[in-house]
Parts: structure tokens; C-alpha cells; sequence
């Protein structure tokens, strides 16, 4: 199953608000209320993802658009897997994930960065983490 984690949406619904912000402070774009009504049901029910599937076409429209805008790869170019390690020391994927990644789809992916991110401890944020400075993520608003 591919989830959606609460950051991610909270990301697309801030990206949808300067995108495309209300003319008159009350009427919302339909991206913004796609979303919030995902949103809406996940605070409702205190969870901190939400399946992939369960998304409405237009709900997943507007996250795959903000999703475009994200790095695909959490790679640096320093892959220590490729010597041998099961956790990437530079951007923190697992083997499995490094050689899988292409075959990944958005949410998948979008899950990885939410681990790694919340981790913390690759080599991407904190002794190479120039080499991230240009990619925006969801540690960086």
C-alpha cells in the first residue's frame, strides 16, 4: 500500500495557496479543495497518512502537480551501497530502494523522503548537505 504522509498534503494544499490564492479571502481553487477535504478526513480520523488509493482523481491530480515539483532523487552521488552497505550513508535509502527507485511510483517515493528526512542522519543533511542546498524538499519551506 502507498500512503500519503500528512506533510506532503499539508505541502501540495501550501503550494496550491500561493499558487492559486483566493480573490476574495473565503472561495478556495478546486486543487485547494480537493485536498483539504483529504486533509479535513485525516484529521478527523488523528492519522498522519492516508492511502494512495483513496484519493479522488482530483485530490490526486493536485498532489502528483506538487509532487512534479519536488527532486525525484534524494541522491548526492556519493552511493555507498554500491560498496556494499544496506543503507546508503549518502542519501539514506536502502539497497532495495536504490535499485528500485525508478520502478517507484510518486507516493512510494514521496515515503522514502519522508523517512530519510525524518532520520536525518545521511551524509545529505549534515556532511554534504551543500550538495542537497539546491534541491528543495519537504525539510525546507
Amino acid at each position: 500500500m502507498a500512503v500519503i504522509h500528512l506533510t506532503d498534503l499539508e505541502a501540495a494544499i501550501n503550494f496550491w495557496r500561493a499558487r492559486r490564492p483566493s480573490p476574495d479571502g473565503v472561495a478556495i481553487a478546486p486543487e485547494l479543495a480537493a485536498l483539504a477535504e483529504v486533509y479535513a478526513l485525516l484529521a478527523l480520523r488523528r492519522a498522519a497518512q492516508v492511502d494512495e488509493a483513496a484519493l479522488s482523481a482530483a485530490a490526486r491530480a493536485a498532489w502528483l502537480a506538487w509532487y512534479d515539483t519536488t527532486p525525484d532523487t534524494p541522491c548526492i552521488a556519493i552511493c555507498s551501497t554500491a560498496q556494499g552497505d544496506d543503507v546508503c550513508k549518502g542519501c539514506g535509502r536502502t539497497f532495495d530502494e536504490v535499485q528500485h527507485w525508478p520502478s517507484l511510483t510518486p507516493a512510494e517515493k514521496r515515503h522514502v523522503w519522508w523517512r530519510i528526512t525524518s532520520d536525518g542522519v545521511a551524509w545529505r543533511f549534515n556532511r554534504y548537505a551543500e550538495r542537497a542546498a539546491g534541491q528543495a524538499g519537504p525539510w525546507r519551506e
